[in-house]
């Protein structure tokens, strides 16, 4: 019997773009349980708040996802049949060249943030980004381009 196909959703961290001039990006592979691979087909999770950290492991440097929050269903019939949220670090998988470069790029004063999770096909994929804070000043030029944008589009759909 065939599997019904579920409508996976990507999950995007809207707020990274807006907090951060991203560059280059990276697809990397992330190592869950089932029911956090259950919570992202369901759309179930949220990157606010997340971060990408390096920590040294048996075969060199890893990148690890903090702060993810994937709400979890309990399955049991106790008292409690409210979602548990999960934040805890979840492993990402990258080939080590790729790993060695963005960790250089980090020593360099920028930050790895996740962008997006990509959950459309068989595996579920990370989208990460080196991105560089931006100022304050900055994020009021990027909210009135963007008001901006929306006026000229008004504009142009009435006439």
């Amino acid at each position: 019997m065939k599997k019904a196909k579920t409508n996976a959703k990507n999950i995007v961290n809207r707020r990274a773009r807006f907090d951060y001039e991203l560059g280059e990006e990276l697809v990397a592979g992330m190592s869950l349980r089932g029911v956090e691979v259950r919570a992202v087909r369901d759309g179930r999770v949220s990157l606010k708040g997340a971060f990408v950290t390096l920590r040294n492991g048996r075969k060199g440097e890893e990148l690890w996802l903090n702060n993810a929050s994937f709400s979890l269903k309990n399955q049991g019939e106790g008292l409690s049949k409210a979602d548990t949220i999960d934040t805890s670090p979840k492993k990402l998988l990258a080939t080590r060249k790729q790993i060695q470069n963005f960790a250089a790029q980090k020593k360099a004063g920028l930050t790895i943030v996740p962008v997006k999770i990509l959950a459309e096909s068989r595996f579920i994929k990370i989208v990460i980004a080196l991105g560089k804070g931006k100022k304050q000043y900055d994020k009021r030029e990027t909210l009135k381009r963007r008001q901006s944008e929306r006026e000229n589009a008004r504009m142009l759909k009435r006439y």
